[in-house]
């Protein structure tokens, strides 16, 4: 049992909410709304985490919240959530407030989904010192009770990773972040074929030390991303760097 001391996780349910917003009409009154809700009365701070939704995006996008309502998206994270609670031993009064973010990467002309889940895995300062924790969800993605519950957790130990590293800075530091997270979330992993693997622990213990972000960024997600982005390409046509994290968790 977690007593008063220990910090927890709670849900703020917001998809009825954001999609009452895209039932507004293309305006800027529905901007105004949406700066609103992500600012708050603050008007330059970070009120509410919801800056994976497009503030205009098109019908696609409420089929998508539709679908995660019918999957009961939000009571399947706050079970998940139950459940991490019940394990946390981090003495701290804290409360994080969890909020399920839905990016637009097939028509949102601001988000590629390269950048995009790569920031929300690494670059969660802005989040973590607000109390807030964020599972990154797509448009391009098939939703499932599975994925729900494994992004769910992905996403709290992360933060919980977070708390007591803070940021990752080397290869290194990204991959034992990601090993980290697949160890707790999933403890199976995902199995790499042996070519791949090779050209990828070799790379990593050649690089491991490195803080260059072309390099990080082209280690998780490979050449092809690096070249749409003009990012600096190394030759790794097939990177798989979160299952390479994951296959040194299965290691552990």
């Amino acid at each position: 049992m977690i007593n008063q001391i220990e910090m927890k996780f709670v849900l703020k349910p917001i998809l009825s909410e954001i999609k009452e917003l895209y039932h507004q009409p293309f305006s800027g009154d529905r901007f105004k709304d949406y700066l609103a809700k992500l600012q708050g009365e603050s008007k330059n701070d970070l009120a509410l985490p919801i800056a994976g939704f497009n503030p205009m995006a098109k019908e696609h996008v409420i089929k998508k919240i539709v679908e995660l309502e019918n999957l009961e998206a939000e009571q399947l994270i706050a079970n998940t959530i139950e459940l991490f609670n019940n394990q946390l031993t981090y003495s701290s009064k804290d409360i994080f407030t969890v909020v399920l973010n839905l990016a637009d990467d097939l028509l949102g002309a601001w988000t590629n989904f390269y950048t995009t889940d790569f920031d929300s895995k690494f670059k969660l300062n802005a989040f973590v010192t607000r109390n807030f924790c964020t599972p990154y969800f797509y448009t391009s993605e098939n939703f499932s009770k599975e994925l729900i519950i494994t992004r769910t957790n992905e996403y709290l130990h992360r933060t919980m990773y977070w708390l007591e590293h803070g940021k990752p800075k080397t290869l290194e530091d990204h991959v034992v972040q990601e090993s980290h997270v697949a160890t707790n979330s999933n403890p199976k992993g995902k199995v790499l074929d042996e070519s791949p693997l090779d050209e990828m622990l070799l790379f990593y213990e050649s690089h491991k030390s490195s803080e260059e972000y072309d390099l990080i960024f082209n280690f998780f997600y490979g050449d092809g991303a690096s070249e749409s982005l003009a990012y600096k390409q190394y030759g790794i046509k097939n990177a798989k760097g979160f299952e390479f994290a994951s296959f040194l968790a299965s290691r552990q």
